[in-house]
Formats: C-alpha cells, structure tokens, sequence
C-alpha cells in the first residue's frame, strides 16, 4: 500500500486509465501528464483528486497541483505502480515541444537556454545596479577598489555570449565545452571591444573589407553560435573517419562556426543595428506622441534582440545636439511596466518558491537590469509580456504629456533619480511615470489571473 494509492486510483479513472498515459513527468509543484486522447479526461472529477489543489489543461498538458515536495512523492509512486519504461524526460519534452505552436516554441527554447544563467546574472546585476548608484552619489573610490568593483560587477555580462553559448549547445545536443570555447573566442581580447565600438572610443579590425569587433553582451548571437556547434558537431560525426574524429571534428566545429559568426553573421548584426537606430530616431520624432507610446511599449522587446547597447548612440547624440535625453525616462517606463508584470506574475503563484524565486529575478530592474526580469518571468508567456508592453506605453504617454527629458544617460529606474535633482518637478513626474507604469503593468496581470496561472 502506497501512501497516495487513493489519489492515484482517482487520477487514473480521470485521465481514462493508464492506458490512455503517453508520457509525464513533474516540476516544482505540479505533476504534468500529456495523453494519448485529451477527450477520455473527466474534467469535473480532476478538480476534485484527493491531495490535489486545482487542475489545469495547457499547451497539450493535463497538468494537477499537488505542491512542493509531495508532488515528487506522487509522481514517484504512479511510475512504480506504472512499472519501467514509461517515460524519460527527453520524450517527455519532446512531447511538449510537439503541442506548441512557433511562437511557443521560440519562447520555450529562449526559456530552456537563458533560465539556467538567472541566479547569475541576478547576482551580477544587483552590484552592478548598487555600484552606479553609490559612484552617481559621489563615493570616491581608489583604483583598487574600482578595479575589484569591476571584477565583481562586469565579469558575467562581459562573457555573457560565454554563458548562452555555452547553455545553447547544451540545449542543442552539442558538447558545451566547444560551445565555450567559441564563445570566448567572440569575447577574445583581441577584438576591440563591443561596446568601446559602439561608444566610438575604439575601431573595429578590418579583415576582407569586414568590420570585426567583439561581442559583448550580445545574447542572439551567442544562442545562434551555440546551434552553430551543435548542429556542425552532429553533421560532422555522420562523416568524419573515426581514427581523426576527435580531432578533425572539433577543429572544423570551432573554425566553422566562429569564422560564420565574425564574419557572415557580424555584418549581419551592423546592418540591423543600423535599421533599429534609423528607426527609432524617425519613431520618437512622430506626431502627437505617437513614437513615445509605441518605444516605451516595445522598448524591452529591443533588449530581448540584444541590440539596446546601440541606443547609447542616439542618446549621445541628442544630449549633444539638445543637451537633453527622452530615451532615458522612456526605457525607464518600458522597465516599469514588465516590472509591475513581473510582481503581479509573482502574487499569483501559491507556490511560496516559485513566487520568491520570481521576486528575486525581478529585483535586478530597479537598478536597470532587466534581462533576469524577462527572461525568468515574463517570457514565460506572452500574455506577461504584452501586460509589461501596455504599462510601458502609458508611461510612455505621460512622459510626452509632462514633456520629461533626462539631462544625461547611462542610468535608469532608481539610479536615474539623480538625473532630475536639479528639478524637483522633473523628479516628481519622473516617479509618478514610474509608478503609473508599474501600476498599470500590474493590474493587467491580475486581469488575466487565471489564463496566466494555466499558462505557467
């Protein structure tokens, strides 16, 4: 006799028997079965399993609450009672992955490759928020100090491509170690610095009429090179002589792939830096504040490409032409808004983990970082996300209403309280921007509590 033998009596009468199971598996609070026939499952008798909290039907998943810890003590009696060979977690995905549509399954996939670096870049991006606040305050620091400070604070985001392409190539099916070693080859300190480029304080190498420079902080490419190696890896072993595979299929994986990513894909990302700088200089400039509210909406949609480290461009440009900045409070109402998402996401999971941990991803963006925020949380459904773009754009709409422009750049959220000090009108209106933002994000959310709940 099992300790969940009634509970599992009950689950398998709703499901339409064992026979009816394709294939499950649990996470940290429900246990999630995909069938052979969704029509055989009794809907009104799942709500009322013993030991369950509730039931739900998602992306072709039966999915039943039973908590932290007691579900893993239900999932591990229904596979001794289903016997060996029921299920393997590749399947289990593999099924998943089968009932999304594309745009599910690019979301899954980002999900699966940047979920893992979370506690890392949390970590890094709460020092890196702390130390612009404490230099923005006037802390004096000796280079010693700032030279430690910067180890702790840049070290991740600067091999951030390390970390994705390293995650990606896991993800891929290719052998992470190649995976890191092509990522730091796109970080190499022979190549001119990424952002040093973009900040025009370096030149990029010319080779073949190319320009080559690193790629800091860059997390498309970096996924794109991670499938690179998986996929040239896996194509190279159908063919390659098994006597010279250990050496003749790394070599070409890792030349192949880096010589694609400096020179085919790099151009690529130029151009496209181009269009996005083009283009939003001729949207901030559009009538009746049109351009604020569609930026500010769709402002973080930018950092998810990786392409926002080209803004800093325009904003130096129009500090230099008008002295004044309106990307700053715009991306800062962009933030506000996923993050006021994000918090409404978090008080609606039961699950006390699941809720810190999405509390904790989200932290990093009062300082200005966002990617834990995204990444962690609101790409988890489009339905979070597209919460995060409507608090934005009414942000966006009162940062054109109050006519709010930053007097400098390079910080946001609450660091960039400091850029409005000599105005305490400007400061007023740059938080009530903030909270609006937030507020409007939030409830959005909790609009669509119980979709939301089903979808994560």
């Amino acid at each position: 006799m099992g300790k969940y033998d009634q509970t599992l009596e009950q689950l398998l009468d709703v499901i339409g028997g064992k026979e009816n199971i394709k294939n499950f598996e649990h996470c940290a609070t429900r246990l999630r079965m995909i069938l052979k026939d969704d029509s055989k499952v009794d809907k009104a008798k799942a709500e009322a399993i013993p030991e369950s909290k509730g039931y739900f039907f998602s992306t072709g998943q039966h999915q039943f609450i039973f908590g932290t810890g007691k579900v893993n003590e239900v999932t591990a009696e229904l596979r001794d009672y289903l016997g060996e060979g029921t299920t393997t977690d590749t399947s289990m995905k593999d099924d998943v992955y089968a009932n999304l549509n594309p745009v599910q399954k690019f979301v899954r996939i980002l999900a699966d490759i940047l979920v893992p670096l979370i506690p890392a870049l949390v970590t890094t991006g709460l020092l890196m928020g702390i130390r612009g606040l404490l230099v923005e305050l006037g802390m004096t620091m000796t280079d010693d100090v700032t030279a430690l400070f910067a180890m702790l604070t840049d070290t991740a985001f600067a091999f951030l491509p390390v970390l994705i392409a390293y995650s990606a190539t896991r993800k891929f099916g290719g052998n992470p170690l190649i995976g890191i070693v092509v990522g730091l080859m796109m970080v190499a300190p022979q190549l001119p610095n990424a952002y040093a480029v973009r900040g025009e304080t370096a030149d990029p190498l010319s080779i073949f009429g190319i320009d080559v420079y690193g790629y800091q902080g860059s997390i498309f490419p970096a996924i794109i090179a991670g499938w690179l190696v998986s996929k040239l890896e896996s194509w190279l072993r159908t063919w390659v002589p098994q006597v010279v595979d250990l050496i003749l299929t790394p070599f070409l994986t890792i030349t192949i792939s880096i010589s694609i990513i400096l020179f085919l894909l790099g151009p690529i990302i130029q151009i496209a830096e181009s269009s996005v700088i083009n283009s939003i200089i001729g949207l901030i400039n559009a009538p009746l504040g049109i351009g604020y509210i569609v930026y500010a909406g769709l402002q973080q949609l930018i950092v998810v490409t990786g392409l926002h480290h080209s803004l800093s461009l325009i904003e130096i440009s129009l500090l230099s032409d008008t002295g004044y900045n309106v990307l700053q409070p715009l991306g800062t109402a962009s933030m506000a808004g996923q993050f006021g998402a994000a918090i409404g996401t978090a008080f609606l999971m039961r699950d006390q983990l699941k809720r810190s941990n999405m509390i904790s991803a989200a932290v990093p963006t009062l300082f200005g970082i966002t990617e834990p925020l995204l990444f962690g949380v609101n790409l988890r459904s489009l339905r979070i996300f597209a919460a995060g773009i409507v608090g934005g754009a009414v942000g966006g709409f009162l940062t054109y209403f109050f006519g709010l422009k930053a007097t400098g750049m390079g910080i946001t959220f609450i660091p960039g309280l400091l850029l409005y000090t000599g105005s305490i009108a400007a400061l007023m209106q740059y938080i009530v921007v903030i909270l609006v933002a937030f507020g409007v994000g939030f409830l959005c959310v909790r609009l669509q509590a119980k979709q939301i709940r089903s979808e994560i």
